[in-house]
């Protein structure tokens, strides 16, 4: 049985930390992403208009039926058949990952504004308000609120889901660990290595989640 040997990630170190940054990069990129059409489709759910509240449910349902890596496929590899031209992997990536987290957000935005006592709007449309101005004004930033601790664990599920961006090559955090057990024929070393780094960006922000969560129950 052979002993572990991290020394042998020391030197390849840098890609290590290069793979955090751009996980965390893609992350952020595809919540924000997320955010703006999970915003408009989780309305457009709660939407009279009947088109509109069809297209946005098949939306949200065709993307949680189907598997986020099959969806990046079709991005990277299916997409340009019909476009005629390549994307590269890192908006790829981004937009695979964000138009998949937009249909977990469009829940989160629904759940947050049905959280809302309905005596909320009532009271905006009785002094007149337009049901868009109730919405803006009075309903969205109560909703957001309680939005906030759904959409850490949206960020850190699609921190984790950045992982899928290695399949189609792109140098990524586990990448990272693949070019190393390559080199060194070690795979445990390296492998566990980017599992750490995972681990601590993750914990790392949930600790600063509970913090923002503890202050906004303060401030209610």
């Amino acid at each position: 049985m052979k002993s572990l040997d991290f020394s042998i990630v020391i030197p390849y170190i840098h890609l290590f930390f290069r793979g955090a940054l751009t996980a965390l990069e893609m992350a952020v990129l595809a919540v924000l992403i997320g955010v703006a059409i999970g915003t408009f489709v989780g309305l457009g759910k709660m939407s009279r208009i009947l088109p509109v509240k069809l297209l946005c449910t098949a939306y949200v349902e065709i993307i949680r039926g189907t598997p986020l890596l099959v969806q990046l496929l079709i991005f990277y590899f299916g997409l340009p058949q019909i476009l005629g031209f390549t994307i590269p992997e890192f908006p790829a990536a981004v937009l695979a990952l964000g138009i998949n987290s937009g249909g977990y957000v469009a829940e989160i935005v629904r759940g947050g504004i049905l959280a809302v006592d309905k005596g909320q709007m009532e009271a905006a449309r009785s002094l007149g308000m337009t049901y868009g101005q109730a919405m803006r004004y009075i309903i969205l930033p109560q909703a957001f609120k309680k939005m906030i601790p759904p959409l850490g664990n949206e960020f850190i599920t699609l921190l984790k889901d950045s992982s899928l961006a290695t399949t189609i090559g792109f140098p990524e955090l586990t990448r990272a660990a693949q070019i190393v057990a390559g080199n060194t024929y070690r795979p445990f070393e390296p492998y566990l290595t980017a599992a750490a780094f995972y681990f601590v960006m993750t914990v790392t922000f949930s600790f600063l989640m509970s913090i923002v969560e503890r202050r906004l129950a303060a401030s209610d």
